[in-house]
């Protein structure tokens, strides 16, 4: 099956969001490879025990919100004693203490998912059931968990009251604020017991200890999509949904993650905050130039646990792991190409379809392929790709 796989696809070509790539509350997948948009632990705790996790907004002389997060505003007393661990509520000490002992005994008979608390399966049940008690009030969208419904509501108000006081990033999630803020502390407070890998969200250990253990007990029924991590199942199931809840106020634009549509609003705009300090590079997503970056600091996170092979990119990863197993999962029902890659298997169905979601936003040119577009605006007398 070897000489199926496709070589006229370059690597620059394939997409840049992998599933796992849409994020909240200020998480990059590039430096995080947790990914997920909703930390399930995190919220389960917020969403049982109704944790504040920074102090809320106050209003200001003007009537405008503020929400800076001050660095020791919050009283974290609950100290654990067998690691540096500390929280502002009982239960999350409660919560973190299993990851000592190993006792969850509150399983979920759907799926597996274990937790130290009642009122976290409760919650996490819901996945199951489709209970979504959490209505809108402006429009008939519902969610299984408040902290979704906060962040719909703010695309109607616009308003994100929370703001880091060191880098002026804004959130309408005060739970995103505190995650946020470990980019600016350093803080991680969740350890590898088998090597000396740390991390500042759950998720992301989750998701590293599958190195060492091998599980992925989650599974698409679709297509065997495998993780570690439940909630990138979420994400991952858009891609067969077709659901696209990230919409364009300017045109008929929708996308399935934030990412994409941030990228695509840039389009409107004009606005590439993100620049690299070594070469100039600008993007309109944070997680594109964490990307880029490798390219200078010559970082290759994603290691071959067969061989001392490591990359910067997870599908040369993918490629690579090809020399061992030979395995090509993905296919097409079309023309039979295969590949171990999701996304090459994306890149070439347009083959099929005709779709050419590369635009020109100075004529009428499209291309399946980014790279393609890149070589056809330097046309137009732009920078040469």
């Amino acid at each position: 099956m070897m000489d199926q796989r496709s070589s006229e696809i370059p690597v620059d070509e394939l997409p840049t969001v992998h599933p796992g790539n849409e994020t909240s509350c200020g998480e990059d997948p590039a430096t995080d490879t947790g990914g997920q948009q909703d930390k399930e632990e995190d919220i389960l705790s917020e969403e049982a025990y109704g944790v504040n996790s920074v102090h809320p907004p106050v209003q200001s002389q003007t009537g405008q919100t503020d929400g800076p997060v001050v660095k020791g505003t919050v009283d974290k007393r609950y100290k654990c004693d067998k690691c540096d661990y500390s929280a502002s509520r009982k239960g999350h000490l409660d919560s973190h203490m299993a990851k000592h002992t190993g006792d969850k005994p509150y399983m979920c008979g759907e799926c597996g998912y274990r937790t130290a608390h009642n009122s976290y399966l409760t919650v996490h049940m819901r996945k199951h059931t489709g209970e979504k008690p959490y209505k809108c009030d402006q429009c008939d969208y519902s969610a299984s968990q408040k902290v979704q419904l906060e962040r719909h509501v703010a695309k109607h108000t616009g308003d994100k009251p929370y703001m880091c006081g060191e880098c002026g990033y804004r959130t309408a999630h005060r739970r995103c604020l505190s995650v946020h803020m470990k980019k600016h502390t350093g803080e991680k407070p969740y350890k590898c017991d088998q090597c000396d890998y740390s991390a500042a969200r759950k998720v992301s250990l989750d998701q590293h200890m599958t190195k060492h253990t091998g599980d992925k007990l989650y599974m698409c029924g679709e297509c065997g999509y495998r993780t570690a991590v439940s909630c990138n199942i979420s994400r991952h199931m858009k891609k067969h949904t077709g659901e696209k809840l990230y919409k364009c106020d300017l045109c008929d634009y929708s996308a399935a993650y934030k990412v994409s549509l941030d990228i695509h609003m840039a389009k409107h705009t004009g606005k590439e905050p993100y620049m690299c300090g070594e070469c100039g590079y600008k993007t309109a997503a944070r997680s594109h130039l964490s990307r880029h970056m490798r390219k200078h600091t010559g970082e290759k996170p994603h290691k071959c646990d067969q061989c001392d092979y490591s990359a910067a990119e997870k599908y040369d990863l993918d490629k690579h792991l090809f020399k061992h197993t030979e395995e090509a999962p993905h296919i097409c029902g079309e023309c039979g190409y295969r590949t171990a890659s999701r996304s090459y298997l994306t890149v070439h169905m347009r083959k099929h379809t005709g779709e050419k979601p590369y635009k020109c936003d100075q004529c009428n040119f499209s291309s399946a392929y980014k790279r393609s577009l890149q070589r056809h605006t330097a046309t137009h007398g732009g920078e040469k790709p």
